[in-house]
């Protein structure tokens, strides 16, 4: 990061501190593991003496508490199978189920859309814990659940009780034992022992009392300190390395205090009335003033109201912190604003790329797994006395490079008796239909997926009792591999054989999901199934997807990838690439593949026939220079066009002198590929419109509703907000089967 620029931090605060909206504040700003800027400004204390702050000082987090101790706690328990996001809390918390309430969900509380009031009257506390939770319990709702967007102290307060009655101890205590303490965050936690609040900054009085190291929230006050909505205090490096954890997938320092799909879960954004939320955090709605505006599309953040925020983006790889007692000593300080500013001055200082992770992650050849490599590492157990048909091609091989099918050729106690291939043959090589061979290196028969049967046919699976699928998938619906896995995993199910999963990282990442989901009725051969045009799931996290709700009951096993993190890329795992299709010869094209491929079923060349498939596209009836001209200035995100021609050798086009533009990935971090092929789409039938055959886009894409809005020239804002409802659907059935 650019030292002058973070400098630039402290002018800011300085200039908050002479305007009075703070007495004093700490930030920290930390990136790829490493704390970058720390530095305390102003008084820690004012009234009645003056007591300078310091980075180890302890502050009232206020409304920080809800994700980093009750929503974490919650979804804790999910991990340990003790709660389901889509339980009713009633389940759990029996006395909730009053007055309407019994359906309201643990998911639909974390996301604020529980229907419950913000806030319940100050005197229902007055009179002890013990009525005020019956006056809780009896509280109406205010919105039908699921409905609507109402940020709701309640909700977590009743979250909070649901740690309590799920694992017999407060959320206080449960945080502290199983996240605070094993991560070594001992300045953290809910009623600050004495060398804590000697530490402490000072917020308003309290009958007489300056409050230093005592809530300041009136409820959870009056609860005796413990709430799910207020009562945590941390410093600002214990925070960081809670916000570290969460950049490693549950892991810190060595201790893995949550799985990396509990993490991805709690992350994953949802549709929130008109903002995005995920369980516990914000990501974009009215309350996200404090964010910031150079943030990537996966931050996530909170505030507090005692001036208190902390706003975590792992696109970035970037951690911002900031804590103030912007309440003493009168009230009227207000924060949020230059909270805002600091995120975005932290984002702008970033000079380079993200690049290597901290030493403790996962980043270099031979520390990322995939399945066949935890399989040979195991000894082949999970395959012991096996009649194995295995469908796989040229990308199954282990880290060294060597064939899936050697390898179990060669395996001590496992029966490699077939071998089925897939779109493009076992070798890759092929752009047609795949005939029936002969493996000339093993002697074994080779049954084609691809060709007279895209299910492996009866005859084929004699002699089997196992199907092992191991083939390297891009991340779009529509590419091929999937629908085979489903068609072999279907069939496996009907002749009660064992289907193994070897799975493998997703090459463009497991976090971002986009794009419409297909229609049902539209499934076939490249739309497998109901999902949107980028999953963000594995192959082993779709065939546990397939096999649930398509209901096929088989006997699945998913030899798990090992050290993977979702937000990576390929290029992090330091594997081995092998071209998983003839015209698939990169990172940088399966990066664009979601959004280009899309257009291929129209009469646009999409560079197959060229050195370059997926990252150009053009015709002889396309401008090529108007085309880039006015996609660069769509406001496309991370990504510049260029104008070229080229003459494809074959596929659209062949021999023919093709207008187009070259699409570059400037960031990758920004950039968008299924709202590119959008905007591609939508200037085509603006610009041409007797030329780009518009009503073939529907090939891929499988939605009338999006294809309906590009003809009649809608935004891909607009788009987005057509499908929003099925998306935010579909990352909560995906949510279910993640693994990492």
């Amino acid at each position: 990061m650019d030292p002058a620029r973070l400098a630039v931090i402290g002018r800011l605060v300085e200039e908050g501190l002479q305007r009075g909206e703070m007495a004093g504040a700490v930030v920290l700003v930390a990136r790829q593991g490493r704390i970058a800027y720390l530095r305390a400004f102003g008084h820690r204390q004012l009234e009645p003496d003056d007591v300078a702050m310091t980075t180890g000082t302890v502050f009232d987090l206020a409304s920080l508490t809800k994700p980093v101790a009750t929503a974490t706690s919650v979804m804790k328990l999910v991990e340990l199978g003790q709660v389901k996001l889509d339980d009713p809390v009633a389940k759990h918390v029996p006395e909730f189920g009053q007055n309407g309430k019994q359906a309201v969900t643990v998911f639909q509380l974390l996301t604020h859309q529980g229907g419950l009031t913000p806030d319940n009257a100050l005197r229902d506390y007055e009179e002890g814990p013990e009525k005020a939770w019956r006056r809780i319990w009896a509280l109406p709702l205010t919105a039908e659940p699921g409905s609507r967007f109402i940020y709701s102290d309640v909700g977590f307060m009743v979250l909070g009780e649901l740690v309590q009655r799920v694992s017999g101890t407060s959320v206080h205590e449960f945080s502290r034992r199983n996240i605070y303490g094993p991560l070594g965050m001992s300045d953290t936690g809910y009623l600050p022992e004495e060398r804590l609040q000697k530490r402490a900054a000072a917020t308003e009085q309290r009958d007489g009392r300056w409050m230093c190291g005592e809530v300041h929230d009136p409820r959870a006050y009056l609860l005796g300190g413990i709430a799910g909505h207020a009562g945590l205090f941390s410093t600002a490096e214990d925070l960081a390395v809670y916000a570290q954890m969460m950049i490693q997938g549950g892991q810190y320092g060595g201790v893995q205090v949550m799985q990396p799909a509990t993490v991805a879960q709690m992350t994953t954004p949802h549709r929130a009335g008109d903002g995005l939320r995920s369980p516990g955090w914000d990501m974009c709605t009215g309350y996200s003033s404090n964010r910031g505006d150079l943030f990537s599309p996966r931050a996530f953040g909170h505030g507090g109201f005692t001036g208190t925020a902390m706003w975590i983006d792992p696109g970035l790889d970037l951690i911002v912190i900031f804590l103030s007692n912007r309440l003493h000593p009168d009230g009227k300080g207000t924060v949020n604003p230059l909270i805002g500013r600091i995120g975005t001055v932290a984002a702008a200082a970033i000079v380079q790329a993200p690049a290597a992770p901290p030493a403790d992650e996962p980043a270099t050849r031979g520390e990322v797994l995939a399945g066949i490599d935890v399989l040979v590492r195991d000894g082949f157990q999970q395959l012991k006395g096996r009649r194995v048909g295995l469908i796989t091609n040229q990308t199954g091989v282990n880290r060294d490079g060597v064939s899936t099918v050697e390898l179990l050729r060669r395996a001590e106690g496992v029966q490699l008796k077939a071998l089925f291939s897939p779109e493009h043959g076992l070798e890759g090589k092929l752009d047609a239909a795949v005939a029936d061979t002969e493996d000339a290196r093993t002697g074994l028969p080779v049954f084609s997926l691809y060709g007279e049967n895209r299910t492996p046919a009866a005859k084929s699976l004699e002699g089997l009792d196992t199907l092992v699928f191991d083939i390297q998938d891009i991340g779009a619906r529509f590419y091929t591999y999937i629908s085979t896995m489903g068609n072999a995993m279907r069939s496996a199910a009907e002749h009660k054989l064992r289907f193994v999963v070897l799975d493998r990282p997703n090459p463009i990442n497991g976090v971002d999901v986009a794009g419409p989901v297909l229609d049902d009725g539209r499934q076939s051969f490249v739309g497998f199934h109901t999902l949107p045009v980028r999953h963000g799931m594995t192959v082993g996290e779709l065939a546990a997807m397939f096999n649930d709700e398509l209901k096929w009951g088989a006997d699945l096993h998913i030899i798990p990838v090992e050290g993977w993190r979702r937000q990576d890329y390929f290029d992090r795992t330091g594997l081995l690439w092998v071209n998983p299709s003839p015209n698939m010869r990169s990172l940088a094209q399966a990066v664009l593949y979601p959004g280009i491929g899309l257009l291929e079923t129209t009469n646009l060349s999409v560079g197959r026939g060229t050195d370059t498939p997926f990252e150009v596209i053009g015709a002889p009836w396309l401008d090529g220079i108007q085309l880039a001209g006015t996609l660069n200035h769509s406001g496309l995100e991370g990504v510049r066009f260029v104008p070229v021609r080229f003459t494809p050798t074959s596929s659209k086009h062949a021999g023919a002198l093709c207008g187009g533009v070259n699409i570059t990935v400037i960031d990758r971090s920004r950039f968008r590929p299924v709202r590119t092929g959008l905007e591609i789409a939508r200037q085509l039938h603006r610009l041409y419109p007797k030329d780009w055959d518009a009503q073939k886009f529907n090939g891929l894409l499988a939605d009338r509703q999006t294809l309906e809005f590009v003809l009649a020239g809608k935004s891909v804002d607009e788009m987005e907000s057509g499908w929003a409802a099925e998306l935010d659907e579909f990352l909560t059935r995906r949510s279910r089967f993640l693994k990492y």
